[in-house]
């Protein structure tokens, strides 16, 4: 009864496969008949009430669905904006991540962009072709056409679809199959008329459908276009294809637009190298092995290769000689053209060599590089390494400063011995950079002059003038410095020669002793001097004064801008030696003078 043992399903309901000799046997709806009528698909009476709740079940589930879907669109719905803002940005990532794999897997770089449309491919390939071959591509802004001759199946093609894909490609912003150091132009259209020909022989069909589409580009090109033309001329008689092609490709240069054009007419290699701006352009073909290298050799024009596939292929040579002489004229041509090849094949041979060299100058130069960073790593380590060093020594100083400061001000009076030897403690706490003390040439001088009672010294260690006094039996010198005598060994002073004492008398503050009621006085000249320089004669002045239990001395600083003047004042109001200061009376400089007063 049943032509299937499965149970069917017509307009959503189960039914069963029945032989249509057998449909009157099982009560039901008929819901189809099969095309070839032999199978009645029923539903039988047992089951309408089953499938009714299947239908209802059916109808309820997508009304819930519908429901959900609708629960959710309403709180999706506010939030639509940034939904759409995000869905946005992960695009936008995944296309700089699309980018990159690019990159990666396939070496492509991003190209340079010239707003002259100077078009330079380093081995450029095709994107689309699994192993294809590197070709470079110099359309530079010297170049308005570039004419591709030769037979088919050369690879003319390929090659102006290369420049079309690639050049699409960069002004997309995607990376395209080249070399580091590849530019392509900037162009606001692209026309391409590209038809892959595989009849031997076009019909006047094709010939009129190439026709329209180039005078549609003719008719909407500008100097700011890219136009590319495959087989121009082709599908109609030979000379007038040749002459068409010729036309349209004088219209294009009196137009200065930017064109690359392929055909097999031998005419137009003619147009190549009589016409300015226009440059011949070939495929590479292999004698030897009768197939295309798919190399592009620009400057080159295209030449037939049927005489020496002829013979390959086993024709008589008597008849390819024949033939020969039938062509003399083409004959001398492709021989010069064989002659051009040649040399472009052993130009591409030393331009391979020569960026075989510039990768291994690369290479060194980025181990060379790579060694730089490093050394200059450990320079910065070693550099860090003394600074923290030196810190570590400058912070010991520092506390040690602190501590003499401390004493200082712990005691309100000091006398004035005790000032100096803490100045020489302060000192003491600078770096030493030389160690004169083992000088060989210092310690043959003082050899050739030997001290003895009367010289004149300076104190090293304190920067202070003084005299020998005596010498003691352990070889050190007794000596009058100031109000204080010290004890000190032949390295801790050196000599005063007369020349020298001189200079360093022309240097030391200018001290003039005068008697007068109030006792010792002296007085100390700053005009004219630099406010640095100033400051290091008055201190070493107030020094020297103390020193001498002077009572009161006479600063003259001038009145000036001032700035002296302030500088003065600021020193006397630090220094805790000084009882009062003022500017001296109108006939005594005014203003332009300080008396003051020690304790």
């Amino acid at each position: 009864m049943l032509a299937d043992q499965v149970v069917a399903s017509r307009n959503g309901r189960n039914v069963l496969p029945v032989k249509n000799t057998y449909r009157n046997r099982i009560a039901g709806v008929v819901h189809d008949i099969s095309a070839s009528g032999g199978t009645v698909y029923i539903e039988p009476r047992a089951v309408v009430n089953l499938n009714e709740e299947i239908s209802n079940g059916r109808a309820d589930e997508r009304y819930e669905m519908l429901r959900i879907l609708q629960e959710l669109s309403d709180r999706v719905r506010p939030h639509a904006a940034a939904i759409a803002n995000n869905a946005w940005i992960i695009g936008h990532l995944d296309l700089i991540r699309s980018k990159i794999r690019f990159m990666q897997e396939t070496g492509a770089v991003i190209a340079e962009l010239s707003d002259r449309q100077d078009i330079q491919l380093l081995s450029v390939r095709h994107p689309l072709i699994e192993k294809p071959v590197a070709n470079d591509l110099h359309f530079g802004p010297d170049l308005t056409e570039i004419v591709i001759t030769g037979p088919n199946t050369g690879g003319k093609t390929i090659m102006l679809k290369t420049l079309g894909l690639t050049q699409l490609m960069a002004q997309s912003g995607l990376p395209i199959l080249a070399d580091k150091g590849s530019r392509v132009g900037i162009f606001s259209q692209i026309f391409a008329d590209i038809g892959d020909e595989q009849s031997i022989e076009q019909s006047l069909s094709t010939f009129s459908s190439h026709m329209t589409n180039i005078v549609a580009i003719l008719e909407r090109v500008d100097t700011d276009s890219l136009v590319l033309l495959d087989e121009l001329g082709a599908g109609t008689d030979p000379q007038e294809g040749a002459a068409l092609a010729i036309a349209v490709l004088e219209d294009l240069r009196l137009r200065s637009i930017k064109t690359m054009a392929t055909t097999h007419y031998p005419e137009l290699k003619a147009y190549g190298i009589e016409t300015d701006w226009v440059q011949n352009a070939s495929m590479e073909f292999d004698t030897e092995s009768l197939r295309p290298t798919y190399r592009f050799m620009q400057g080159v024009p295209g030449r037939s290769n049927a005489f020496e596939i002829a013979r390959r292929l086993g024709l008589a040579d008597l008849i390819v000689r024949h033939a020969q002489e039938l062509t003399d004229t083409d004959r001398d041509v492709n021989q010069i053209i064989e002659r051009l090849e040649a040399q472009a094949l052993e130009s591409r041979k030393r331009l391979d060599n020569i960026r075989e060299v510039e990768q291994e100058n690369l290479k060194f130069n980025r181990a060379l590089k790579k060694l730089y960073n490093e050394l200059n790593r450990e320079k910065e380590t070693e550099l860090n390494k003394a600074r923290l060093e030196a810190q570590e020594i400058v912070d010991v100083a520092l506390a040690e400063s602190d501590s003499i400061l401390k004493n200082l001000h712990a005691k309100s009076s000091l006398k004035p011995h005790e000032i100096i030897e803490a100045k020489g403690q302060l000192k003491k706490l600078a770096p030493e950079t030389v160690d004169l003390s083992k000088n060989k040439v210092l310690k043959k001088a003082k050899k050739d002059r030997a001290p003895k009672v009367g010289d004149d010294i300076i104190v090293t260690a304190y920067g202070q003038r003084g005299t020998l006094t005596a010498q003691l039996k352990d070889g050190r010198w007794e000596a009058q410095v100031g109000l204080i005598k010290m004890t000190l060994r032949a390295d801790e002073f050196d000599l005063l020669k007369a020349e020298k004492e001189a200079q360093a008398k022309s240097r030391q503050v200018n001290v003039i002793k005068r008697t007068s009621g109030a006792g010792p006085s002296a007085r100390l000249d700053l005009r004219g001097k630099r406010y640095e320089e100033a400051m290091e004669e008055l201190d070493a002045f107030i020094d020297q004064a103390l020193l001498n239990n002077m009572a009161q001395v006479d600063i003259i600083h001038g009145i000036g801008t001032g700035v002296i003047r302030e500088g003065v004042t600021k020193y006397l109001r630090r220094n805790k030696h000084v009882k009062s200061f003022g500017y001296a009376p109108q006939n005594a400089g005014g203003s332009g003078a300080t008396i003051v007063v020690f304790k």
